[in-house]
């Protein structure tokens, strides 16, 4: 059986949707972040860069939400699109995007706007301008297309979706509402029955929730290390 480690954040909430949609047999493993059980030596030994989600497999160790989906695809066949090299160029691109795009500028938006010290005006403009961009690049590529890699609903619209939720956090819901296809699609896999079940299984344990001392020396290490 597949040991999931996860939180309620957007990158464990696509694997989520992914074993929600398949029906695979899984054991949750709560991972509370700001607790600090990221670097506790049982899960760093499953992912060593400390970061959610991640997944053991029959003792096979997969760490990154986005190689988490392409693994379990290849696996078992699912949600995988026809396998030709137009498709499989299309999704490793699209799959690529996301993973090095639309999810770290979205969570670097919301850091800066919410976290981070005030006065970070450079910072800030950086990261919403590169949000609208990367919805904007979503937006002109699902005016033609019903999914993110053609007529197909995939797992790199289940990678799509884990971020995509979060764009009203980043630019406002009037700001989501520029890009129609962007929130189409967002909207439909929100619909869909798995992606309710998704969104729900942190409610199955307490997860700490206030952003206290504690909480902040493990999210943010940075503002306590010295590096240069």
């Amino acid at each position: 059986m597949i040991k999931f480690y996860f939180n309620g954040a957007p990158n464990p909430n696509k694997v989520a949707l992914f074993l929600e949609e398949t029906g695979l047999p899984f054991e949750l493993v709560p991972v509370d972040t700001r607790k600090g059980d990221q670097f506790k030596p049982e899960f760093l030994k499953v992912n060593p860069n400390g970061k959610v989600p991640a997944i053991e497999d029959d003792g096979v160790f997969v760490f990154d939400s986005n190689a988490i989906l392409l693994y379990l695809g290849e696996k078992t066949g699912k949600f995988m699109p026809a396998n030709t090299p137009a498709n499989r160029a299309q999704l490793l691109s699209w799959l690529m995007f996301i993973a090095s795009g639309l999810g770290p500028y979205g969570g670097q938006a919301i850091h800066f706007k919410d976290y981070a010290p005030k006065g970070m005006d450079y910072a800030i403009n950086r990261y919403l301008f590169e949000a609208h961009r990367h919805y904007k690049v979503l937006d002109d590529h699902l005016a033609n297309n019903r999914y993110m890699v053609g007529d197909a609903y995939t797992i790199v619209d289940m990678a799509f979706w884990g971020w995509a939720r979060m764009a009203p956090r980043v630019i406002g819901e009037s700001g989501v509402a520029k890009y129609p296809n962007f929130k189409r699609l967002l909207d439909e896999v929100s619909a869909r029955p798995a992606a309710t079940r998704a969104i729900a299984l942190k409610d199955k344990f307490t997860f700490k929730t206030e952003n206290d001392d504690e909480a902040k020396s493990f999210l943010y290490r940075h503002m306590t290390t010295k590096v240069a």
